[in-house]
């Protein structure tokens, strides 16, 4: 009989900050305490400079890795809208916004932790090699003496990965608890996230964590991979019931690190 298999070593994100001047974009304090892993928005698709200082602040408090999130420039779209970009114009877009956050890091002793696209460029550069190409090379021009391994998040066996292993850049492979996936893999990225039963998040994180399995839309279900050692799951915080979904998926990966000795 085969030994059973060891179950990936996870952890938890969020999108966060992503409200703008007075209006609120989700309940990030709450969601905090849920995580592992924050995704700052930088300014392009929400937030701004006092929403980005706080958001610093909370992952500070609650110990929690903070990362960039940039986006295409597209405030009225929330950044869910593709635009024809070329590479060098879409790392300098990723620069700045990284550049913006980096600041407000610094100010707060955090390390940058993890670069991730938000939204629809997410989608275009994991399927457009030079794209992806353009915002790996982000996270090498953020690392440092002292912090060598600013991490790309990105989706597992796209360009995102492929550009990554190119550059010598850590790849996180990244799974989503709250948004469905196609029979062929694909990611359905959505403008508003639809409501998630806490029963199907359950099935679905168990599927994935013991048996690397990402369940598509019809049902079926497909393998993340025999080499995918780590995975990140991501909870959007505009997801209706986000802190509750958060709370459920921390504990879950929480119980499965533990049993398989990762923490």
């Amino acid at each position: 009989m085969a030994a059973p298999a060891t179950p990936l070593k996870a952890t938890v994100n969020c999108d966060m900050g992503e409200g703008f001047s007075l209006y609120k974009m989700g309940d990030d304090e709450e969601l905090m305490k849920h995580i592992h892993l924050a995704n700052i928005a930088c300014g392009f698709h929400a937030s701004d400079f006092s929403i980005m200082n706080s958001t610093v602040s909370l992952a500070k408090q609650y110990g929690v890795a903070a990362g960039a999130h940039p986006s295409l420039p597209d405030l009225q779209g929330f950044g869910r809208r593709e635009m024809a970009v070329e590479p060098d114009e879409l790392k300098s877009c990723f620069i700045y916004q990284v550049g913006a956050l980096s600041g407000f890091l610094k100010m707060h002793g955090l390390p940058l932790n993890h670069i991730k696209p938000h939204g629809a460029v997410y989608g275009q550069t994991s399927r457009s090699l030079p794209l992806a190409r353009a915002v790996v090379e982000v996270a090498q021009v953020f690392c440092s003496e002292g912090n060598r391994d600013v991490a790309f998040v990105g989706i597992a066996g796209s360009a995102h990965q492929t550009a990554a292993e190119e550059l010598g850049v850590k790849f996180i492979p990244e799974w989503f608890a709250d948004l469905d996936y196609t029979p062929e893999g694909k990611l359905i990225i959505t403008k508003k996230h639809d409501p998630v039963p806490l029963e199907t998040v359950r099935d679905r994180v168990m599927r994935l964590l013991n048996e690397k399995k990402v369940t598509t839309v019809e049902g079926g279900f497909l393998s993340l991979g025999d080499n995918i050692k780590e995975v990140t799951i991501c909870c959007h915080s505009d997801t209706p019931g986000a802190v509750e979904i958060a709370q459920l998926v921390k504990k879950l990966v929480d119980e499965s690190n533990r049993s398989a000795g990762y923490a």
